[in-house]
Order: C-alpha cells, then structure tokens, then sequence
C-alpha cells in the first residue's frame, strides 16, 4: 500500500454533533440501547461514531442470522461483507454514487442498511425481497446482478456515462466471493485500467466462492495475503525509518523501499500491470481501517484496486468453520447451526443420483471426465472428485473455459461430463456452438436445476435450456422421468461417441431410484408410452410426466381418459410415435417445465407441420413469454399453471372444447 496514504487513514472525525446522534443513544455503547432499528437509509450511519458503527455491526450480523435462521438463504457470504457494507455506505453518498455488487447474495446488509430492514424477514419468499440486488427493488441497487463476474464491466460503462454527461460522482465496484475465477471480471479489469477513468475496484477476497476458489489468481492473491516475510519485512522498514536520520525524505524513502520490496516479496504485479493502483490487502472485518482507507481513495483518481480480506460466515463459529454448508442454507437453528429436515423424500434428490451413477460409470470406463464450474456440492460431484481425483475438474466461475475444456478433452478421446446449472450454462453458449456443436463433440452436458427452482428467482430458473440447445444443430437433448431413467440416460450419453449429449432435471426428488440397478442403453430419439387413452394425449418432458401422470388420475374420475406418453427425448422426437399419436388421438397436448418460446411444444408442432399432417389439435403447456418471481415451488407453478391444481382445469378445459 501507498505510504503516502497510508500516513494519513486514521479515522474520521464523527459526523455530526452529540444532538445529531442522539436518536442513536448518548455513548451507544454495546449492550445499552439498539441501534439497527434506527438505521432507515445510509445517512443515518453517517451520524454516528466508531463506537456506535462498532455495535451496528453486531446488530447487522445479529439481524442476518434471526432472519435467515427463519426464512433459510444466503447466509456465509453476507455475514463476510457486513463492516464492508457499513463502511462503503458511511464513506459513499449512494445512490448517487454507485456502489455496484458483484454476486449479490453478499448484500443482504446492504438491503438492511438502505431502507428494507423491516422486509428482510420476506426474503426469497413469494412477493417480497429478492435474494439478489435488483434496481427494481430500490434505488440503491446500482446494477442488477446474481451470477458472477460482472461487477466491473458494469461499472466501467457507468463510469462512461458520468464522464459523457460530465457528473463527478464515484462509481465502486465489490468484486468477490469467487467472482475473480470469472473471465468476464479480467475483461474488465484490462478495460478498466487501460481508460485511466476513475473507478474503484474493491476485491473482497474471502477465499471462496460457494466450493473453495480455484485456478492460479486464487492462489496468487493467497500469496499476497500470506507473506508473512513481506509484512514483517515491511513495519521493519518502517521502524528502521523512524529511528534513522536520513538525506531523503523519510516518507519519499518508505514509498520507494516498499515499492521495491513487494516488487521482490509478492509475487507477480497483475493489477499494477494492467493499469491499476493496487491497494492491500486490509483486514475487511476492520471497520477502523476500511473507514480510513476508503475516504482516503475517494481522493485518488484513476483506477485504483483495494484487496479486503474478509472470512465468509464472520461471527458464527459453523458457518466460518463450514462456510460451504452454511453458503445457502435452509431455515435452521442459530444456536447449533442445525438446518430444519424438510421431510423424508421417497427417493433422493436428482443431483445425487447423478453424482452417484457417474462415479459406477467412471469405475468402469476410465475415459470418462467431470467438470464443474465452482459447483462441487450443488452438483453432487465432492465424492466424484475424492474417488477419482485425477479425473474431476473444477474450473472455477468459468462456464465458457470449462465448455472448450470439455471439448479439448472430448477431442482428444476422453468423455467429459460437465455438470452446470441449467442457468449458469448460459454463459457458454458461445462455446457450445462454436467449440462443441460445429464440431460435434461427445461432451455430455448434464444441467442441474433444469425448470424452476423457487426462492432463487428469475436469474436461477433453468427455463430456457430446451430452447437455447434445441437451436443447436448436432445436440441430443434428453431429460429423465426418474432416477432410473437419469441412469439409463448417463449411459446412453457416455457409451455414444457422435454426439454431444444435454441432459436436464430439476432440483427435486427424483421420484424412482433402485440402488444396484443395472444400468440400460435406450434408443436416441425413442418415446416411452406410460397409459394409453381414449380423449387426449399429454406429451410430457422430464418433471412434467409426473404431474401428467396426477392429471390423468383426476380426469379418470371423471370420465375423461388421456393418454401419457414419457417423452424423454427432445431432440430427435420420436417422428414414428408422434406421428402415430397424431392419427390416434383428437386432441394432443405437450407439457414442459421451459419456456414456450422455441421449446419442446415448438418442436412437436414443427415436425407435424413439416410432416404435412394437421395441427390444429395441438395445444402447449409449458411456462408464460416473462421472467417468473422468486416463491416456493408450489406458489410459482400454481401462478405458471404447472401447479396440478392448475393443469387439471386446463387439461379438462381443452377436452372439453373450452380452451
């Protein structure tokens, strides 16, 4: 760091006289009086001393674990960043300047401290707060955000706009949590420093993103942070300089020293050589120092970096010991960290079945590869990775490298399965036309969190992916009825050499799941006919088939017969069933979990259309032409009508001529 500005961050005098602060309480110290209930927007901290911010702090952390502890969210990553979040809003007049979150499950203080205190206890839930930042929630959320990495190319282009309009505000950018593994973040980085405009990069390095950082940058800023030989060689300079006298000035001689020294001590220069002043690192948990550091580069221009180490999960002992179970959590008890069960399921959840059908096929054919994107747990792959260490890759936030790496993998003869969130797949989707579909690579494509998936919100449900991959030329795209079938449809993707191969299913139980199965090879492009009938037939995608499967019941006892047919494979249809169930059937009816817009019901009616048979009959169920709410899983497929409740009438309605 600067020696110059180092020199001068101590701490602010406190804003405002004795009366200002007074609705805080007279010293306010600890234990007296609360504090948080008084905060209703950034100015409120602006009143207050260190003492009082001291005890903020505590309440913050405090508030965050009763209201999570109820409602379950995102918990270590917010608890990390609560003396960030205090000290950039004590120092920043936001929303005028603009203070932009990078991963945004880390801002729930920053909810808290702007205005949404009282609405934290309906986060996640159906009609209250998102779980991210969103400029449509409030004026202080600068820049929408949920998946990694973006933060600086945000700000870039708002640090454009101020300086094209002429305004003088600052724009600050909290890049962290994992985000650095993210290429999109070193995009900015190199546009950042090569401008020379003013923006301040806070890099809040907790060593994690939701599984441990990964990749060279992880391990160089640890470095940084690590040197305890340039830390201590650094105050003894300091000290011989104190008590030397000498021709040059003493602080002209510091900086030059320590500039020399951490040019030899820590390792490389990355920021500094691609433009940036470099700042760091500081304990981020220190509201003290980061008070004193961040007033003091309010006054330095160009870009500049500031390195705060910070721990995920500060000040609840489990979540800092385990900040990977404690990333995302369900509702739970504070006391122990124990999270509330949430009813014993029939069968495991589908991630799990996958985790443990790709570990049986790896033990018999070594070929076979795992990749995840900085998602080991949410993708089940942590045991994967301990029984076959030399064969699971985690790339870190890095969906687009992971993709080509699969296909440099691929090519040379391995049979990579990447397993990404149907979300966070579509920041390759570059890479899978161009590095995988023109050259028609057997990269098996496994999406996990395919279809809605509650409390996340519209930036985490998987809606799209039958149609962004369905416009790919080359791709087999499959999704399972069950456990069984994920099984079945594993093998099939890793024993076929052709073709790249996507595989979706939802965040759910997986209905049917035998241990010990042997698994089955089925046909590509083969339908499975679960109940023949008499009035209609429901075309069912993955998740579907079982709500299918209610409807027909209900309808039973009413007279009305339809057919179920599992369709578990989207590209290529099954043209001979298809067309069959057209000539059998007056009504046929597609259902999936995907946005109508391109998906498979546009598929089905494309090929009849093409096969110059009638399509009149056809009719679509699937999810509406917007961005659906955050909400339990019940709430939001009953406002989508997938809810069985809803796709009863609807059915029905459609028999009967009414729809």
């Amino acid at each position: 760091m600067s020696e110059a500005l180092t020199d001068k961050m101590s701490v602010p005098a406190v804003r405002g006289s004795q009366q200002e602060s007074a609705r805080s309480g007279a010293e306010a110290r600890p234990g007296t009086r609360a504090i948080l209930p008084l905060i209703d927007s950034p100015a409120d901290l602006k009143r207050l001393g260190q003492n009082e911010l001291e005890q903020v702090a505590s309440e913050l952390r405090q508030y965050i674990v009763e209201v999570v502890s109820k409602t379950g969210g995102h918990l270590a990553p917010s608890l990390g960043a609560v003396e960030l979040t205090i000290a950039l809003h004590y120092c920043f007049e936001a929303p005028r300047d603009k203070i932009v979150w990078d991963v945004g499950h880390q801002a729930y203080g920053h909810k808290v401290i702007t205005g949404r205190r009282d609405r934290l206890p309906t986060i996640r839930q159906y009609k209250g707060l998102s779980g991210f930042v969103s400029p449509t929630e409030s004026p202080y959320d600068a820049f929408g955000v949920a998946h990694a990495s973006t933060s600086i190319a945000a700000g870039m282009g708002m640090a454009v706009a101020r300086d094209t309009a002429g305004e003088d505000y600052h724009v600050v950018t909290v890049t962290g949590d994992g985000a650095m593994t993210g290429g999109l973040a070193y995009e900015g980085l190199n546009n950042a420093g090569h401008s020379g405009r003013d923006i301040l990069v806070i890099l809040n390095d907790n060593e994690m993103s939701i599984s441990p950082n990964v990749g060279a940058i992880s391990t160089y800023l640890t470095s940084i942070t690590s040197s305890k030989y340039y830390n201590r060689l650094k105050e003894e300079v300091r000290y011989i300089l104190k008590k030397v006298p000498l021709g040059v000035p003493a602080g002209e001689l510091a900086k030059r020293m320590e500039r020399s020294l951490k040019e030899v001590v820590v390792p490389g220069g990355l920021f500094q050589a691609l433009g940036f002043q470099y700042y760091g690192p500081i304990d981020g948990h220190n509201l003290q120092e980061l008070i004193s550091v961040l007033t003091n580069l309010k006054a330095v221009k160009g870009p500049r970096l500031l390195h705060v180490i910070t721990k995920k999960g500060k000040g609840l002992p489990y979540a800092e010991a385990n900040s990977c179970v404690y990333h995302g959590v369900t509702a739970f008890d504070p006391a122990s960290g124990t999270m509330t069960a949430s009813g014993k399921a029939t069968a495991p959840d589908y991630c799990k079945v996958f985790a443990e059908a790709l570990s049986r096929l790896a033990s018999d054919n070594e070929r076979i590869v795992a990749i995840t994107a900085a998602m080991a747990d949410g993708t089940g792959l942590v045991k994967f990775g301990e029984k076959h260490p030399t064969r699971f890759f985690d790339v870190g936030i890095a969906e687009a490298y992971g993709v080509t790496f699969a296909g440099g993998l691929a090519i040379s003869g391995m049979r990579p399965v990447a397993a990404i969130y149907s979300t966070f797949l579509q920041r390759a989707y570059d890479q899978i036309i161009h590095d995988i579909g023109v050259q028609c690579l057997p990269v098996t494509f496994c999406l996990d969190r395919a279809g809605l998936v509650g409390a996340d919100g519209p930036t985490h449900h998987g809606v799209f992916d039958l149609s962004y991959l369905r416009a790919v030329p080359n791709f087999v795209i499959a999704a399972p009825k069950d456990g069984d079938e994920l099984c079945d449809l594993l093998k099939t993707a890793v024993d076929q050499e052709v073709y790249p191969f996507a595989i979706r299913y939802p965040k759910r139980a997986s209905r049917r799941f035998t241990p010990d199965r042997a698994f089955r090879t089925l046909p590509i492009g083969t339908w499975e006919t679960l109940h023949e009938g008499r009035d209609a037939c429901l075309l069912a995608v993955g998740s579907m088939v079982e709500a299918a499967e209610n409807v027909r019941e209900e309808l039973l006892k009413e007279g009305i017969e339809v057919a179920v047919v599992n369709c578990r494979f989207v590209k290529p249809l099954d043209g001979t069933l298809l067309r069959e169930l057209a000539a059998r059937y007056p009504i046929l009816v597609t259902l999936e979990e995907n946005t109508l817009r391109g998906g498979f019901g546009d598929g089905v009616h494309e090929h009849l259309h093409e096969s110059g048979l009638e399509t009149g009959a056809l009719h679509h169920i699937g999810l509406p032409d917007r961005f659906v709410t955050h909400g339990s899983m019940p709430q939001l497929l009953d406002e989508v009508g997938l809810s069985p409740q809803a796709l009863v009438p609807r059915v029905r309605g459609i028999v009967k001529g009414r729809a």
